[in-house]
């Protein structure tokens, strides 16, 4: 079920459809720094949030060498939606079966008015070059986390 990933490991590998008809892998990211960060559901409020604050911060992330991508279980045309009606830049990849959240342990057991469910936990991984996890964040807060995440990254 959910992994336990910690910083020094390797980055599970994966391979995604992305919102631009692409598909992105950690064989093509092979060799340079990334973010991958976990989400509920496109659209939903600390969704959006969080998105927005890749996107202003993306010039950033793109001087220090360090792609971002964001993972959540919807579709690729949800998606799509998503990076339109918020401007969003950053790369957006569709886990439909969850299969790369459970590698890194993101798909967890939630609960709602006592009702017990699996869902996307909003988690952070900051892997270095040679695909080594660096840093990760986990229950994620949306405000201030992408700053947080940036300091980390000029830190590889």
């Amino acid at each position: 079920m959910a992994k336990n990933l910690s910083p020094g490991e390797r980055a599970p590998p994966f391979r995604l459809a992305t919102d631009d008809g692409g598909e992105i892998s950690t064989a093509k990211l092979k060799g340079k720094p990334f973010v991958v960060y976990f989400y509920p559901r496109d659209d939903t409020s600390g969704c959006t949030k969080e998105a927005i604050s890749f996107s202003e911060e993306k010039q950033t992330f793109d001087a220090l060498g360090v792609a971002i991508v964001g993972i959540s279980k919807d579709d690729i045309a949800s998606h799509r939606k998503f990076r339109s009606r918020h401007n969003l830049t950053v790369m957006l990849a569709s886990d439909p079966d969850t299969v790369t959240a459970q590698a890194y342990g993101a798909w967890v057991e939630k609960s709602m008015y006592g009702r017990h469910y699996m869902g996307m936990e909003r988690a952070t991984f900051l892997v270095d070059g040679s695909g080594r996890i660096k840093q990760i964040w986990r229950k994620v807060r949306t405000t201030g986390h992408v700053a947080a995440v940036l300091e980390a990254a000029r830190e590889l």
